[in-house]
């Protein structure tokens, strides 16, 4: 799916009678991934002249491409900052990932916590992209009634 399709392939749902946020079709995954440390070398942002350079991991560039084959929307998500977008832009490129964008800023230090009306999984990388699994797991929720 090209940039440009993924607003045409959103579904309109509403909700009591009003429209709501659209959602992708079933079976087509918003993938947000970050870059350092998990596409490539983890370099940070205090060191923007070693981006140019930093090695790709091999596996995350098949696997994300075949998954934007597959017709699933890619955007990185990234520490880095607007100053670095040029030449992460570049290395992208350079490298032949295929995405539909990116956004920059991420809070930097970890441990996120993502809280999201829409449906939101996480998988934490761990040195080696993969196809995913199911994994049964205990995950915080709010405590509003709506869950077992």
């Amino acid at each position: 799916m090209k940039t440009e399709d993924i607003d045409k392939n959103l579904l309109a749902i509403s909700e009591n009678g009003e429209a709501i946020s659209p959602i992708l079709p079933e079976g087509i995954k918003n993938y947000l991934i970050d870059i350092d440390g998990t596409i490539c070398d983890d370099i940070p942002n205090e060191e923007p002249e070693r981006m140019a350079t930093a090695e790709v991991y091999p596996d995350a560039l098949a696997t994300l491409n075949r998954w934007y084959d597959e017709g699933h929307v890619i955007f990185f998500f990234t520490s880095r900052t607007e100053a670095h977008r040029d030449v992460t832009e570049q290395w992208l490129k350079l490298h032949g990932f295929k995405y539909h964008g990116m956004v920059m800023g991420k809070p930097r230090g970890g441990n996120y916590h993502w809280i999201d009306n829409h449906l939101v999984k996480a998988t934490r990388y761990r040195g080696q992209f993969t196809d995913l699994v199911d994994k049964e797991v205990t995950i915080q929720v709010f405590d509003d009634g709506k869950h077992e």
